[in-house]
């Protein structure tokens, strides 16, 4: 009869090297995963600063139109028609 101890050890040896594989791999993931947030951060930033500005100028310019103002209200109704939301100048002013 013979011994189960060596199919045994070869299969925890398997699995103790997949498993260290594994680490290793998912390491470098999340080391990649993290350049990529960093070299991202910029835009963002950017992205961030524009979506401020363009919200200022569409508040401004619906605020034009709630006064009045021809061509204004006529840049609304084009936003609108395209499915942009302006938020009234009640609303995106600071409490």
């Amino acid at each position: 009869m013979r011994s189960a101890f060596v199919p045994i050890l070869l299969i925890a040896l398997s699995v103790i090297a997949w498993s260290g594989f594994q680490t290793v791999q998912l390491v470098r993931e999340q080391q990649q995963l993290e350049a990529a947030k960093v070299s991202l951060a910029p835009q963002e930033l950017a992205a961030t600063k524009l979506r401020a500005a363009l919200d200022e100028i569409a508040t401004a310019t619906a605020k034009l139109a709630a006064e009045g103002n021809a061509n204004a209200r006529s840049i609304v109704e084009q936003l609108r028609s395209q499915g942009v939301t302006i938020n009234s100048p009640a609303a995106s002013a600071p409490r």
